[in-house]
């Protein structure tokens, strides 16, 4: 079978596999590899996490209201509301 590997639907050459070997076997600077991160970027120093949330459809529909009106994402929006002032 002669199917050929591809990225994001580019077959790769042999050529780039051995420049990627080469690459590979030169070594890598770990601290740029670290430094460039996956992802998305963090909202803070500290890490945070999804939370799941059952909203009807109204207060979707209100909320993406408010999103578009004001330039916001959804979740800009949902944190501003949630955002308690200190104690």
């Amino acid at each position: 079978m002669n199917e050929r590997e591809t990225i994001d639907g580019v077959p790769v050459t042999e050529e780039q596999i051995a420049a990627w070997a080469a690459e590979a076997e030169a070594g890598y600077d770990v601290a740029a590899l670290k430094k460039r991160g996956r992802g998305r970027p963090g909202r803070g120093a500290e890490p945070s996490q999804v939370v799941a949330l059952r909203l009807t459809l109204d207060e979707i529909a209100a909320i993406d209201e408010r999103a578009e009106r004001e330039g916001k994402s959804r979740s800009e929006v949902i944190r501003e509301a949630l955002h308690l002032p200190a104690a």
